[in-house]
């Protein structure tokens, strides 16, 4: 009784610091407190009072905008963790292959690279308890493996037969957002970056410098599958491609009508851009991509983009807990509008519309999106066509590539065969693969790319994956660039990773290449 009323007073208290629509504020708040009072006291039944509350905000978000989120405070660090760039533990990545915790990556730096602990070993035991073949889950594994700066833990690791114990002492693990950087020509950078998180300018500016002694030739930035993030760190990174006094992004809300304008300090205000996008690229992917298109400072290539131009503030409760609520719109330099169009409280609906995209072949074909005149708008440069209405078009439609993509293809990536096989191909050829750059890589693989194909094939047909007529020979060159680009991870990580797949597979990639090879001015041809 007095928890409750405590909670009365502390939300009407709170309340009447509102003027507008304070009696009715104050009314709804006053009869949810004598709801939970009369359920906790009255109630036939025991009821968890703190998850029903849990339910009931969640519910309330569900009425609101797509976008409006409550987290439960058990989800919050989770959910955080890929934004604020960091966590305390022993620095892996993992997966769980067959029951088996296997060491995908060893972070560069790190507790566990320090102890000599290397991608394809498995962990067996985690202070002393088994954690093989129990129905592990990766929420188990980052329960046993992540704990408080300083303290230690103990790992079982079978690596080529041999069973070995390894004392990890935990420490912060930094989160890195950029997936791949590399310099695929001389005086070309490529970075790929999957995040808008804290620390992405500071990785963004630390790619650069690695790879480039100058200011490049040109740059190719990847946001495909990049959902978005901090709003603040999209504004720095557009921040150096413009010139000053440009604007960036316009943010109107309740209250809320601010500019965000290009300071004149950023190191590459000409030269050539690209930005890679696809239909999963999102909020601060858009305000990137829409700010450098307004401007004709970059060619976006690739897919229409997610279209969700709205912006959440993080609010915290006293448990712990947290609410994201969309509290402004944001509009490009031009005044288009990014956000696709939904109705509060129609959430199914909004992310079915998404999905019937690329049912409708919007992936496939640029005439299959139909967009009206009145929502035209123009470059603040060279006048261009650009629209407004949800997402961000690109200047250079690349369609979804499928070649290749068959029955057989899908089920051996679906199944897990292909990274199962890679791993234990890896681990037994390691010394073999072993090399210092991705030339070296190549040149270590070749000799050994078909008998391993062989392997995989002979793997999957194992394991009852067999292909029908035609099928092995139409994915032939898929699957190979696959394997070889799990191959490449294993030994330089995930930006070797990427390397082979730009290099052999993606038609986005080559095209922006194109582009900026024959950079000379913004193209005039788009």
């Amino acid at each position: 009784m007095k928890r409750l009323t405590l909670i009365l007073l502390l939300l009407t208290s709170s309340l009447a610091l509102h003027a507008q629509g304070e009696a009715g504020m104050m009314r709804n708040a006053e009869k949810i407190a004598r709801a939970l009072f009369y359920i906790q006291q009255h109630y036939v039944d025991t009821v968890d009072i703190d998850k029903a509350v849990d339910a009931m905000l969640k519910g309330l978000m569900d009425r609101l905008d797509p976008h409006s989120t409550y987290i439960p405070r058990d989800e919050v660090e989770a959910t955080n963790e890929p934004l604020d760039g960091s966590f305390e533990g022993v620095g892996i990545e993992f997966t769980l292959m067959a029951d088996t915790l296997v060491i995908q990556a060893v972070i560069g730096g790190g507790p566990a690279e320090s102890v000599g602990l290397r991608a394809g070993d498995r962990i067996v035991a985690v202070d002393g308890e088994n954690v093989a073949g129990v129905g592990l889950t990766a929420d188990g594994v980052r329960d046993r493996l992540r704990g408080p700066k300083g303290s230690k833990v103990t790992v079982n690791v079978l690596r080529n037969g041999e069973l070995q114990d390894y004392v990890i002492r935990r420490d912060k693990i930094p989160l890195e957002s950029v997936d791949a950087a590399y310099s695929p020509e001389p005086g070309i950078i490529y970075i790929k970056l999957s995040r808008f998180a804290m620390n992405s300018l500071q990785e963004f500016l630390d790619a650069l410098k690695k790879y480039s002694d100058r200011r490049p030739d040109g740059m190719i930035i990847d946001l495909r599958g990049n959902g978005g993030g901090y709003m603040h760190i999209a504004v720095h990174l557009a921040d150096i491609f413009l010139e000053k006094g440009q604007t960036i992004v316009r943010t109107e809300g309740n209250g809320i009508d601010q500019e965000e304008v290009a300071s004149g300090r950023g190191f590459y205000p000409e030269g050539a851009v690209v930005l890679l996008v696809d239909e999963n690229s999102a909020s601060a992917s858009e305000i990137l991509a829409g700010a450098l298109q307004d401007w004709d400072r970059a060619v976006i290539v690739g897919r229409r983009t997610f279209g969700k131009g709205l912006v959440q503030q993080q609010y915290p409760f006293n448990d712990g807990s947290q609410m994201r609520l969309t509290v402004a719109r944001y509009h490009t330099p031009s005044g288009r509008v990014v956000q696709s169009p939904y109705e509060q409280g129609h959430r199914d609906e909004y992310y079915s519309h998404f999905r019937e995209r690329y049912e409708h072949g919007e992936s496939f074909s640029l005439d299959s999106i139909s967009l009206p005149d009145s929502l035209k708008f123009r470059t603040l440069k060279l006048g261009r066509t650009v629209y407004g209405g949800g997402g961000i078009l690109p200047d250079v439609f690349v369609p979804y590539d499928t070649v290749g993509v068959n029955r057989y293809f899908r089920r051996v990536i679906g199944t897990g065969l292909l990274s199962e096989y890679a791993y234990d191909y890896a681990d037994k050829h390691r010394k073999s693969l072993s090399a210092d750059d991705f030339d070296g890589f190549l040149k270590k693989w070749q000799p050994l790319e078909e008998e391993a194909f062989d392997g995989l094939v002979a793997h999957c047909a194992e394991a009852g994956v067999t292909a029908g007529e035609g099928e092995l020979e139409a994915c032939s060159q898929i699957l190979h660039t696959r394997l070889k680009a799990l191959m490449a991870r294993s030994v330089l990580g995930t930006t070797g990773y990427w390397r082979v797949i730009n290099m052999e597979e993606d038609p986005e990639f080559r095209r922006a290449m194109e582009i900026v090879r024959a950079w000379d001015g913004f193209p005039k041809d788009l």
